[in-house]
C-alpha cells in the first residue's frame, strides 16, 4: 500500500518565511538607507562646524594683524577731512576755485580713497532729519508686502512640517521619559542623565532627528521587533520610511546651511585663503601688503594737501593732484583698457 504524503499546512513556518521574505528585504534596504543618512548628516554637520570655526579663526587673525593698518588709515582719513575743512573755511578762494576744490574733495570720497562726509555738517544733519520726518511710503508698503508674503509662505509649509515635528517629538518624549534626571535617585546616574537630557533638549529644539536617533542608538534603546511578525515588520518599515524622509530633509538643510556660509564675505575669504594656500601664497600677507600700499598713497595725498595749505604749491598744481594718484589712475585706465580689449577679442573670436 503506497505511503501517504503529508500536505504542507498553510500556516507552516516555510510558508510564513516565504510570505515575509519581501518585507525582510525591504526592511534591510530601509535600514541601510537609514544608516547611510545618519553618516552623511554627521559628516556634513562636522564639515559645517569646521568651516564656521575656520571663518572665526581667520577673521580673528585678520583683525589682529590688520588692526594697526586700519587704525593708521582711520587717522589719516580724519586728518584729510580736517585739512579740507580748514581749507574751505579759512582760505579765501574765488568761486570757481572754491567749486573745483569742493569737487576734488567729493571725488576723493566717491572714489573710496577717503570716507564719505558732507562738506557742510549742518546740511547733512538737515537731510537726516528730513529723512526720518518723511519716511518713504513706498518702502513702508514694500516691507509690509514682504511681511505678508513671508507669513503666507510659513502657513503653506506648516502643514508639511507638522508630520515631521510629530515624529521628532515622539522620539524626544521617548528619550525624555527614560533619561529625565528626576526619575533616578543615584547621584552619579542623576548627573549622567542631566548631561544626556541637555543633548536631548538641544537636539529637539534644533529639530535634529539624527542626533536624537544617535542618542537612542548609543544607549541601545532601539525598537524590538519579531522578525516573524508581519505586523511588527510593517510597523518598523513604516517608522523607518518616515524617519528617512525627515533625515533627507535635514541633510538638505545642512547642505543649504553650508552653501549660505560659503556665500558670506567671511566664507569667501576662507575659500580664497584655501585656494591661495594650495599655491603656497599667504593670502593674509598679500592683503597686508595691499593695505600698506594704500596707506602710502593716502599719506602722499595727506602731505600734498598739507603743502597746499602751507602754500608750498600753487592752486594749479594742487588741482592736478599728487603724482602718486595720477600714476594710480593711469594704471587703472591701462587695466580697464586691457580688459576691454580682451572682451572685444573674445567677441571677434566668437
Amino acid at each position: 500500500m503506497p505511503r501517504k504524503t503529508k500536505s504542507a499546512s498553510p500556516t507552516s513556518p516555510t510558508t510564513t518565511t516565504l510570505a515575509l521574505s519581501d518585507l525582510h528585504i525591504y526592511l534591510a534596504s530601509l535600514e541601510k538607507e537609514h544608516q547611510s543618512l545618519l553618516k552623511q548628516i554627521k559628516k556634513k554637520r562636522t564639515e559645517i562646524n569646521n568651516f564656521v570655526e575656520k571663518m572665526r579663526s581667520l577673521a580673528t587673525e585678520i583683525f589682529q594683524k590688520a588692526s594697526p593698518c586700519m587704525k593708521k588709515m582711520s587717522d589719516l582719513d580724519q586728518e584729510i577731512h580736517a585739512l579740507f575743512q580748514e581749507l574751505l573755511t579759512t582760505r579765501k578762494f574765488g568761486k570757481q576755485t572754491q567749486n573745483k576744490i569742493e569737487s576734488l574733495y567729493m571725488n576723493l570720497q566717491m572714489s573710496g580713497i577717503i570716507s564719505p562726509k558732507a562738506i557742510n555738517e549742518k546740511d547733512e544733519d538737515t537731510e537726516l532729519d528730513e529723512m526720518f520726518e518723511n519716511p518713504e511710503t513706498d518702502n513702508h508698503q514694500h516691507h509690509q508686502h514682504q511681511y505678508w508674503d513671508s507669513q503666507q509662505e510659513v502657513e503653506s509649509t506648516s502643514a508639511s512640517r507638522s508630520e515631521d515635528s510629530r515624529k521628532i517629538r515622539q522620539t524626544f518624549l521617548k528619550l525624555a521619559e527614560i533619561f529625565h534626571p528626576d526619575k533616578v535617585q543615584d547621584s552619579e546616574t542623576h548627573k549622567s542623565h542631566t548631561e544626556i537630557m541637555k543633548e536631548i533638549n538641544k537636539a529637539y529644539q534644533e529639530g535634529d532627528l539624527a542626533r536624537l536617533l544617535e542618542i537612542e542608538r548609543q544607549h541601545q534603546l532601539g525598537e524590538t521587533i519579531d522578525n516573524n511578525s508581519e505586523d511588527d515588520l510593517n510597523r518598523r518599515c513604516k517608522n523607518l520610511e518616515q524617519q528617512n524622509e525627515i533625515l533627507k530633509t535635514q541633510y538638505d538643510k545642512l547642505k543649504q546651511e553650508l552653501r549660505l556660509a560659503k556665500n558670506t564675505p567671511e566664507g569667501a575669504m576662507v575659500s580664497d585663503a584655501r585656494k591661495a594656500a594650495k599655491y603656497g601664497i599667504d593670502s593674509i600677507g598679500v592683503m597686508l601688503n595691499q593695505l600698506e600700499s594704500q596707506i602710502e598713497i593716502i599719506v602722499d595725498i595727506r602731505d600734498f594737501i598739507k603743502n597746499f595749505r602751507d602754500k608750498k604749491i600753487t592752486i594749479k598744481e594742487f588741482l592736478q593732484g599728487p603724482p602718486s594718484l595720477r600714476s594710480l589712475r593711469e594704471e587703472m585706465m591701462e587695466e580697464l583698457l586691457e580688459e576691454m580689449m580682451a572682451e572685444f577679442g573674445g567677441i571677434i573670436n566668437f
